[in-house]
This record gives structure tokens, sequence and C-alpha cells, in this order.
């Protein structure tokens, strides 16, 4: 018998077909939430789908057919209104990163060869460096633009609501931010989109009662395609948070069902969870009912008797929170096994923009909390170029494999092989094809004999020790032994050190924990992976827009400490 089931979905062939199906099964039930004037005001899936073709009618008829357009700004119905319009019969849609400088974004205008920019007014400035022959469109200006497109369909115009959509040309062109700072332009079709949504809704149970809280940003591939083009889809609503610090007064207000997050964000809220019970003194009577509730046999009372006796840990959550879905990085997996013991579950996949973005992905009923999930129903997953410990490059091959780089046709033939996209992550798959990332083929350290260290593994001990909140692993030749010496960069979880030392904790009780880290990891690892020393940052390490650590001249920033270190 098998291990698992897919779930029943509906295959459209495009975006287009898709949203008018979903506007006609769901009409008037609520598609987005978004706070205006202090209180949440719903949109239906109705409201969406008229303004989707009356501002698509209009675009098209001030001469926007088949061109380039980017959408930037914050998570809102402007935003999404905009990318579907485009998307569904206009042109190609180009989400753009908000936080980016404005010459980046002015540079991705000229390269993409954009003919209008729509944005949030909060962007202005930004949008002022864009070359004055592309036409902007403030999001405030996006109401006109839908009644005067209404009004054009009131007077017979069909031109949208009948413009085809070839499934397998470029319909999205999405620039990565990258960690190393190269962006490139990632092109993708409806074929790779739609492949997406029904794959990982085979996998992960997702329907019409579901309410997700947006949090991540729309522009990222992740939240576009399982945060709002996913959501329209399976029927569900999509509440737009104001942002992360107001998280937690959000889903008090939407009572979310469900919610995609990226590893930082999922254990910063888990180690807040047990923060509060170590404050209250609860922590062995919390420990006592999680082993009672944990053997009861049955999932679904077992589930219930958790809702039940940590209530007021749901309650924080908005009491209906079923599941959060991880993407990004890998999570420790006492994380997600802490959750599933307070009766939260919690499940992470692989992506990446060039997939537009899903992989693989843990089943939300055929789970391994360490591995990074399952090859979707009708996509491949192999190991290239295997060593003898059975890791190699992940390759991937599946409908949503994007249609290449933006003007780059050589880097597209580097990645794109015989249908197979070469990751260039390097990893695993188990006896039960569960795949297990180990790092970036980029970044790993060769020693002089032949031995792979794989910077992120070594990341991932160092962060699941409880007093270090970020680390990044370099490599730095020591020339006495002729070899590399393993550096740890380490960032501190200070409120952990705070609730254990006082908020003026000293160096000095900061590196008795991080030699308590280092030798922890040390422990475990094999010797010539074993880190030599440890340098301390002072602040968050810089991110991309994916939260993911930009790693491009860190390991310059602490060469002079290291050498100090091995000199002293």
């Amino acid at each position: 018998m098998s291990k698992f089931q897919n779930y029943h979905i509906e295959v459209y062939a495009d975006l287009k077909q898709m949203l008018g199906s979903c506007v006609e099964t769901y009409g008037e039930k609520t598609l987005f939430m978004q706070k205006e004037n202090g209180a949440y005001k719903n949109y239906s899936f109705r409201q969406f789908g008229n303004d989707v073709n009356a501002l698509g009618t209009e675009l098209l008829s001030r001469g926007f057919g088949g061109k380039k357009i980017i959408v930037t700004g914050e998570n809102c119905y402007a935003w999404v209104t905009a990318y579907m319009a485009v998307i569904c019969g206009v042109g190609v849609v180009v989400p753009v990163d908000k936080e980016i400088p404005a010459e980046e974004i002015a540079n991705i205008a000229k390269i993409s060869e954009a003919a209008a920019v729509i944005y949030s007014p909060k962007y202005q400035e930004k949008i002022n460096a864009v070359d004055p022959a592309v036409e902007r469109i403030c999001f405030d200006a996006l109401p006109a633009l839908i009644a005067d497109g209404a009004e054009l369909l009131r007077e017979g115009n069909r031109d949208y609501l009948r413009a085809p959509i070839d499934p397998n040309t470029l319909a999205s062109l999405i620039f990565t931010s990258g960690t190393t700072g190269v962006s490139k332009g990632v092109m993708l079709s409806h074929r790779n989109i739609c492949f997406n949504l029904s794959e990982m809704c085979q996998m992960v149970y997702i329907g019409p009662k579901d309410v997700f809280l947006s949090v991540l940003p729309l522009h990222h591939a992740y939240e576009c395609t399982c945060g709002f083009l996913c959501q329209v889809y399976r029927g569900c609503t999509v509440a737009f948070s104001e942002g992360l610090r107001y998280i937690t007064k959000n889903m008090q207000e939407v009572h979310p069902t469900i919610i995609n997050c990226v590893p930082l964000l999922l254990d910063t809220m888990y180690r807040k969870i047990w923060s509060n019970i170590r404050k209250n003194g609860l922590e062995k009577k919390v420990m006592a009912m999680v082993k009672a509730t944990n053997a009861i046999p049955n999932e679904k009372l077992r589930y219930a008797a958790k809702r039940r006796i940590f209530a007021t840990v749901h309650k924080n959550f908005g009491g209906k929170l079923r599941l959060f879905i991880s993407g990004g990085a890998a999570v420790d997996p006492k994380v997600i096994g802490g959750l599933r013991d307070l009766g939260i579950s919690a499940i992470q996949g692989y992506g990446l923009t060039e997939c537009a973005p899903l992989a693989a992905l843990n089943r939300d009923t055929y789970h391994n909390d360490s591995s990074a999930g399952l090859a979707t129903p009708n996509s491949l997953l192999d190991i290239y170029d295997m060593q003898d410990d059975g890791t190699g490059e992940i390759r991937y091959k599946g409908d949503n494999i994007m249609l290449g780089y933006y003007q780059m046709p050589e880097l597209t033939a580097e990645v794109i092989r015989d249908g197979w996209f070469y990751t260039g992550d390097l990893g695993y798959l188990d006896k039960n094809g569960f795949l297990h990332i180990t790092g970036r083929k980029k970044n790993v350290i060769v020693t002089s004999n032949g031995k792979n260290i794989f910077p992120e593994e070594l990341e991932t001990y160092l962060c699941r020790t409880p007093y270090v909140s970020e680390a990044v692993v370099v490599g730095f030749i020591n020339p006495k032994k002729k070899d590399y010496d393993i550096v740890a960069i380490l960032y501190a979880d200070r409120e952990r050190m705070e609730e254990t030392y006082g908020k003026d904790f000293t160096d000095e009780q900061l590196d008795v924990e991080f030699r308590r880290a280092v030798a922890e990891v040390n422990g475990t690892v094999q010797s010539y992976k074993r880190i030599e020393t440890y340098v301390i940052r002072r602040e968050e390490f810089p991110k991309n827009a994916s939260r993911k650590i930009k790693r491009a001249g860190l390991a310059e920033s602490v060469l002079e400490e290291y050498q100090k270190k091995i000199n002293g």
C-alpha cells in the first residue's frame, strides 16, 4: 500500500484560464483581505476578476500589448491586480523587489526594455531614476484605469478578453538578487507556473477554507506562486500582512490557517514561544504535556488534544493556524518537531526561481523533517557526478524549468542540458527519495587531500546551538600547515544571551557560549571539518530580498582578525 496519495486537483493550461474558472466557481467568496483605514477590507474573486479584465483592457487600449511592464511595491491588492492583468493578456510582467536601490530598478528597466512601471507611491523617489521614456503608473492611478477599462468593456471592447495566451512563451521575467549581487533574468512561462501549482497542490492539501497570511514579498517567485497564485487556484483567502512587526497583531485579526515563511521567521517565532514558557516557569509542565499528548496514537485526536492544552500558544497565532510551509533554506528539524509537539504542523520544501520555484516538497502526510522534501509527482530529482558518499550536484527535470536566462544564452546552456536543470546545489537522496542538501557547489571548500567541506552544513549545526543566531563559515589557507583553517563568523542570539546573563552581558560570557557551540559542532562532524576558530560579528549579516545571507566580501571582512588569532 502506498505511503501517501495525491490530492485531486484541476489542471489548467494557463493562468487566464485558471482565473476565469476560479472566478466562476468562487464568485463572491473573499479572495483578498487588505488593511485600509485601520480595518481589513475584503475583495471577492468576482471583483478581482472584473478588475483584472478592466485593467488589462485599458492597458491594451493604451498600446502596451506585447510589452514588458514592471510591477513593484508592497504586498497589496493593487500589486496582485497589476500582475494578473499584465500576465493574462497584455504582455510580460516583470516583478521587481521594492527594496533594491534606485539605480538597480533603472538598470532592470533598461535591460528588460520595459515600456511601463506600475509602482507604489511609497517608492516614487526610486522610480524617478528610471528612464523618462518608461511610462509611470502609480498604484493610486489604478482605480481610474480600472474604471476606464470597465467602460470600454461595457462599450463592447473584447480585445483583452480574447487575447490569446501561448503557454510556452515568456510571461514573467524575474531578476534574481542572488547572494553574490549578480542579477539574472529568469524567463518563466504560463506552463512553468501552472505546472508548479498543480504539482504542489497534489502534495499538500490547500482548500477553500484556508486563509493565508501573506508575509513574504510578492516579487519573489516563492510567495508569488505559493502565496498568491496558489490561493486563486485553490479558492483560498489571502490576507496581506502589514509587515514583520505586525505579524502577531495581523494573525489575531485574520485568523490564518497557513503561513508561508522562511526559516528565520519560523525559528524566531518558535524561540519566542519557548522564551515565554521559560519566563513563566512552565518548562517542565509543558514538556510533560507534550509527552502525554504525543502518546495519543490517532493523529486527529492528538492534534485536537494539543490545541486544547496549548490553547494559549494557538491563540497567539490567531487560533486556527494549522500549517507553516517554509522555503529558502534548511529549517532546524528540532523547530519543526517542536512546533508539531505544540499542535502546529510545519513542513519545508526546496525551490529555485528557475523552477518557478518548486523542485521538492515534504508532503503534509509524509515528511522527513531533516530533508528538503520529495520530488513532485510529475518531475524528477537526480544526483549528478555522485561521489562515494552519495553526494553530488542536484539536477531536476520538470515542466516548470525556466525558458532560460534573459539575453544570456551561454549561461542558459550551462545550466540546462538534455532537459535537466543543474542547480549548483549539492546534496543526496536517501533510500526513501527524500532530498538532503549539503551546500552550494560554488561555496565548497576542498582540502589539500581532496576532502569536501560544505560551509552550509557547519552553519546549520552552529545555528542549532542555543546562543548562535546566524553563522557564516569560511576557509582561509593557513601558511604553516599549507591547508585550510575553517573559521566561523558568529552573530549572537541576543535575546537568549540577555535571558541568561542580563542585558549587559559581556564579551567574555559570549566567548564562553561561542566556544561551547564550536566544541559541540566539532564533536559531531568528521575531523577534517572541524572549526579552527571563530570571529564575533556585532550586527546581523547583510541579506537579499529572500532573507538569504549575502556571502560576498564576508571572508575578506574578517581576514585581519583571523590572522591576529593564528599569529597571536
